[in-house]
């Protein structure tokens, strides 16, 4: 079932169970209403007969006992009031009596039965000769042993009476009878105005429901759309425009941002993959070259054996021993890359001024005729302290290489700013835009050593810890590179020991 047919019949239940219920309390209000005008009419009619009985029982209570013995075959129609007809004795002709007198109804009253009973359940006086209205165990205890006046429902001949029954003076009780015929006909017709006008009413809830569910899935359904168009095509750039602010629209926007996500996601993904591609090509074309050179040597050597020059053999061997540390360098600075992108979690808050005085440091003793002046403010910053160790290591190697040898080198830290100035040839400015991708070595430097991706693996370090590098040409000659990363205030004089075992240095360290 779909979910528009389930909205319109939610909505058609709704609206059929409001309309049954507000049928429902339409019926009981309107017969309890016309219920209680007759319960009314008999209660009138009640308080008039026992007017009158009081009044014939004050004129002539004999002689109305005497009329009522006078007849043996059944109960003896009431006399008639003080004032009717008499015989020639003087005493009342019996005739057919209503216990409400010769006066006429009221407005809306109608006509019922009456019937007197004595304590032992004796007919004694009844308004129709044909009509005997029927009398239960509660009717009995009320002659006998009084209480208060109750209704009750009754069928005699076929007709739906209401009754009342009225205690009496002297054990007797007052039974007055109604027909509801004209109730019943009312309520059967209201009965099925309110069928009709339900079942009217349930068919148009229906038919709107429909309308309704149909405007309202409408966004979902264009939600689908596109979510099927998507996943067939996967063609990132469809969007739903929202149709306002409510529940739909935010789904709407939700699923618009969702498909920038994802658009953005596989972006990434394509990117990635092209520059894994584009990495295993370069480090394919860099090993050839080691591999090619270390297989031909060692087929030389191979090929002569013992008959090979000393002084060629010691070449071969020192080439040999190059070409192993060439492949063992670049096959490092492949796994450093490889392992830059994966998510680092090991970060902690440094001091990166120590940092770059202990590279410095190490630098100062694998090249003793480096000239390297450090200028260090202290810093802290949150990183990752290997990954900042190899970066900061890769520059100053660089500047080595570069520079002329017993040049000075330049390196300064302030305000989350590394410099480190060499004062070589420089960059050209045809490779600037170029020195930190991967692999890409100027042609300077092509003839020598170094696999091109000292540099780049720099620039994955700055842009995992949110910083920048930038290389520029110095003036007066040299190159200048600046790595920038977020710091944070300098610690205070007294804080001696931040960091991975650290001390405070001074802010200037010269030559050794």
């Amino acid at each position: 079932m779909s979910f528009r047919r389930r909205i319109a019949i939610a909505s058609a239940s709704a609206v059929a169970v409001a309309v049954l219920l507000a049928s429902l309390l339409v019926y009981l209000l309107t017969s309890q209403q016309l219920r209680s005008q007759v319960d009314s009419q008999l209660r009138s009619r009640g308080r008039n007969a026992q007017q009158v009985l009081r009044f014939l029982g004050a004129a002539q209570p004999q002689r109305v006992g005497l009329a009522a013995r006078s007849v043996p075959q059944g109960p003896a129609e009431l006399p008639a009031p003080a004032g009717g007809a008499v015989t020639s004795r003087g005493t009342p002709r019996l005739e057919p009596f209503s216990l409400s007198g010769k006066l006429p109804p009221n407005p809306g009253q109608v006509r019922g039965y009456q019937q007197v009973l004595t304590s032992d359940g004796s007919i004694v006086a009844r308004s129709a000769p044909g009509v005997t209205l029927p009398i239960d165990a509660r009717t009995r205890r009320l002659s006998k042993a009084g209480g208060a006046s109750f209704f009750r429902d009754a069928q005699v001949h076929g007709i739906h009476l209401r009754l009342l029954a009225e205690p009496l003076s002297g054990g007797r009780v007052l039974q007055l009878a109604q027909p509801l015929t004209e109730v019943d006909s009312l309520l059967g017709r209201l009965r099925l105005i309110l069928l009709l006008l339900g079942a009217g009413g349930i068919a148009l809830a229906a038919l709107l429901g429909r309308i309704v569910a149909g405007a309202a899935v409408r966004p979902l359904k264009r939600l689908t759309e596109t979510t099927e168009h998507v996943a067939v095509t996967q063609d990132l750039s469809q969007r739903i425009e929202p149709a306002g602010v409510d529940e739909l629209g935010r789904l709407a926007g939700s699923f618009n941002a969702m498909l920038d996500a994802l658009e953005g996601s596989m972006s990434a993904l394509d990117a990635s993959v092209h520059a894994q591609r584009q990495l295993v090509a370069d480090a394919s074309h860099e090993l050839r070259t080691p591999v090619t050179s270390l297989r031909t040597n060692i087929e030389i050597l191979q090929r002569q054996g013992g008959e090979v020059d000393p002084q060629e053999r010691a070449r071969l061997l020192a080439d040999i021993v190059e070409q192993i540390e060439e492949l063992t360098l670049l096959v490092n600075d492949l796994i450093d890359l490889a392992r830059g992108e994966e998510p680092r979690l090991d970060t902690e808050e440094l001091r990166l001024d120590l940092l770059v005085h202990e590279v410095a440091a190490r630098a100062r003793r694998r090249s003793t005729d480096s000239r390297l002046s450090l200028e260090l403010e202290p810093t802290i910053v949150k990183g990752v302290p290997d990954r900042l160790e190899r970066a900061v290591g890769n520059l100053i190697d660089n500047a080595i290489k570069y520079g002329h040898k017993g040049a000075p080198l330049e390196v300064g830290l302030r305000a989350g700013e590394l410099t480190v100035r060499d004062h070589g040839p420089g960059i050209s400015s045809v490779d600037l835009p170029h020195i930190f991708d991967r692999f890409y070595r100027g042609a300077d430097a092509r003839g020598r050593p170094g696999s091109g991706l000292g540099l780049a693996i720099v620039r994955q370090v700055a842009g995992q810890h949110g910083g920048t590098i930038v290389a520029e040409q110095a003036a007066g000659g040299g190159t200048l590179m600046r790595l920038r990363l977020p710091y944070e205030a300098p610690p205070a004089p007294n804080d001696r020991h931040i960091g991975a075992g650290h001390e405070l240095v001074s802010a200037t360290a010269g030559k050794p």
